[in-house]
This record gives structure tokens, C-alpha cells and sequence, in this order.
């Protein structure tokens, strides 16, 4: 497991300890993070040295790690342990505070009218249209017209293992919300997992493409392999997904995201599809892109009406939460990928923090 400071270590020893240490470990944790009232002003101040501390966000991929797989030498019942609730709880309030504050500009750009006596189908219109408007892109993002143009093979190589923390088990994080989302929202957000994981075909599911694609470009399919050297923002942007999704509370959330999510994906597949090619890379590679520029462009509709419209309109109160996912999508992402081209204009940029921010 990888270890970069005494978030990441106080999490292996709740994982792996025994009861004392993870006695030990709870006594630890006021210590090293701050209280309600100082972490939300230093998210304020700064949210985006929260998304870039490579000690809170692998001490955050730990935690989340056992709802997903077992974890080498760790015991599969710690996934509900009070110890590890505790400490994933306290990592969790600083990324949900650095999240909410870097979205807040897209909420201000494209919040929603006042007034509150709008119908549930107005409400529901008014949520698309800035979900149209807050995801529609002036042109292709800055990385995928890099990668598609002008990545040498060996960056185009490190945007897939920066990539591999999500895509080695894509849409699972999504998945955690499929129950908590009601009406006919819910349908429509079957219906697009149901794709994800290959539309009934084993064969097509989009994290065993993912894995083939890395296995023909020579990189390893083991997720951990990876995780250590992957930039904490990448991490962060996989840390929220599972935020918003494990928490109720953030289903709005999580369905503003996804439908963010969605709606930008196809065009940058598009030209990452061409970069691979460009490189004479493993068709299994191309694949794997050529496959989301088809099936996205028809989630894009699917997600902003059916799931995202649908959802507001049988819960109007959640408006405001779905508007929230898509600018944290957009903001958390942005981040990310900022950071992975200054990775690859400037190697010594970008690795992140070491130290508890």
C-alpha cells in the first residue's frame, strides 16, 4: 500500500491493525486534521491545495478502497469497521469542503431564479438548460487536443496509468447511487450502467476494455501498481465520485455529476481515439476511446433529461444538489487535467503535497 504521510499510515493501521491500534490510530486523528471550523477556512482560502495533498487523497483511496475489493493482508469485515467510519468520515469533510468551494463559480454562473414557486417540470427545464449550458464546451478541452495532436507515446502511456485508479473499475463508484435515486430518474440511470457494463455482453464491459487496453500497451492491469504515482488530484476527481454516491444526502449530487460526466465525454474520447492512432498504439487502445464516442454521445441525452430532468422533476427539492455535481464534476476534473499537462510540460510541477493541507 502506498504510504506518503500520517493520513496514509494512520489509515494502513486501521486497515491492517488490531483493535488497539486502531484505538490508537482514532486518538491520533484530531491531531492531524483540523476541526469543522479551521478546515473550512483553510477550503476557502485554498480548496485546491485539499485536491492536490497527496497524503490526504491516497489516505482517502484507502478508505473508500474496501467498499470496492479486498485489499491485500487486510480482513474484508474492516469495510464497516467504526474505526475506519471514523477516519474516512473526517478525510471525507475536507474533500466535500475543497469540492463545494471549488464548483461555487459554475453555481453562481448558472444558478438557478429564486423563486421557489416555479413547478416541478419548470424547475426540472430550468436544471437542463444550465446543465446544457454549464457542460457545453467552446471546443475540445486542452488535453484531449493535446493528447490528440501533440503527446509523445510516453505521455499518452502515463495519461492511461494516471487513469487507471477510475477506469480499472469504471462506473462502480456510480453505481453506489443506482438505490438511492427514485421515480423514473432511476430507470434511466439503469439504463445507462447497463451499458457501462456491456449491455448484457461480459465481454464489453468498459473496465475490462480499459484493461485490455493497458495490457496491449504494456502497463500493468493492477490497479496498485498505479495508485502510488498517480497525481492526487486524478485521485481526488475518483474520491469525489464516491463521495457523492456513498452519501444519501448527495444523491442529487451524484446525479448532477454523472450527467456533467456524460455529457463531456464523447468529443475528448474522439480525439484521445485519434492520438492513439497518431502513435501507431495497440488498436485495443483506439478501442477502448471509439467505444465511449458512441456510447456517450447517446448518454449525453439520456443523462440531461432522463436522468438528471426526470430526477428534479419528481424531487424538485434536489435542484440546487444536482447543479452542485455537475460544477464539481466540471471544476474537480478541470483540475485534474490541468495538472496532468503541467505533469507533462514540466516534470518536477504537479506531483503533489506531501503534507496535510
Amino acid at each position: 500500500m502506498p504510504v506518503d504521510g500520517p493520513l496514509t499510515a494512520l489509515v494502513v493501521h486501521v486497515l491492517a491493525g488490531d483493535e488497539t491500534t486502531r484505538r490508537d490510530a482514532l486518538d491520533a486523528l484530531p491531531a492531524l486534521l483540523p476541526d469543522h471550523h479551521e478546515r473550512r477556512l483553510a477550503a476557502a482560502r485554498d480548496p485546491h491545495a485539499v485536491l492536490d495533498d497527496a497524503d490526504l487523497q491516497r489516505a482517502l483511496w484507502l478508505a473508500y478502497e474496501p467498499h470496492y475489493s479486498d485489499l491485500p493482508g487486510v480482513d474484508a469485515a474492516v469495510e464497516w469497521h467504526p474505526a475506519l467510519l471514523a477516519v474516512r468520515a473526517r478525510l471525507e469533510a475536507r474533500l466535500e469542503d475543497a469540492v463545494r468551494a471549488v464548483a461555487a463559480p459554475l453555481l453562481v454562473e448558472h444558478a438557478l431564479p429564486a423563486d421557489r414557486g416555479a413547478s416541478a417540470d419548470e424547475r426540472a427545464r430550468q436544471v437542463v438548460e444550465r446543465l446544457r449550458a454549464m457542460t457545453a464546451a467552446e471546443g475540445p478541452s486542452p488535453l484531449a487536443r493535446f493528447l490528440g495532436s501533440r503527446a509523445t507515446r510516453e505521455q499518452y502511456l502515463d495519461h492511461l496509468a494516471q487513469r487507471a485508479a477510475y477506469h480499472l473499475r469504471e462506473s462502480d463508484p456510480q453505481s453506489f447511487a443506482l438505490p438511492r435515486i427514485e421515480g423514473p430518474a432511476q430507470t434511466a440511470f439503469a439504463a445507462l450502467q447497463h451499458d457501462e457494463y456491456g449491455s448484457g455482453d461480459p465481454g464489453r464491459r468498459h473496465s475490462l476494455l480499459f484493461t485490455e487496453a493497458l495490457r496491449a500497451a504494456g502497463l500493468s492491469t493492477d490497479r496498485f501498481d498505479h495508485v502510488a504515482t498517480t497525481e492526487p488530484a486524478v485521485l481526488a476527481s475518483v474520491a469525489t465520485m464516491s463521495l457523492l454516491a456513498l452519501h444519501r444526502r448527495l444523491r442529487g449530487a451524484a446525479v448532477g455529476h454523472l450527467a456533467a460526466f456524460e455529457a463531456t465525454s464523447a468529443l475528448p474520447c474522439r480525439l484521445i481515439a485519434l492520438g492513439a492512432h497518431r502513435l501507431d498504439l495497440p488498436p485495443a487502445v483506439a478501442a477502448y476511446f471509439e467505444e465511449h464516442v458512441e456510447a456517450d454521445s447517446v448518454h449525453e441525452e439520456i443523462a440531461l433529461e432522463q436522468l438528471a430532468g426526470a430526477l428534479v422533476r419528481h424531487r424538485p427539492e434536489l435542484a440546487d444538489d444536482v447543479l452542485l455535481g455537475a460544477a464539481a464534476c466540471q471544476a474537480v476534473d478541470g483540475h485534474a487535467a490541468d495538472v496532468l499537462l503541467q505533469r507533462w510540460r514540466d516534470p518536477s510541477v504537479g506531483r503533489g503535497a506531501g503534507g496535510a493541507a
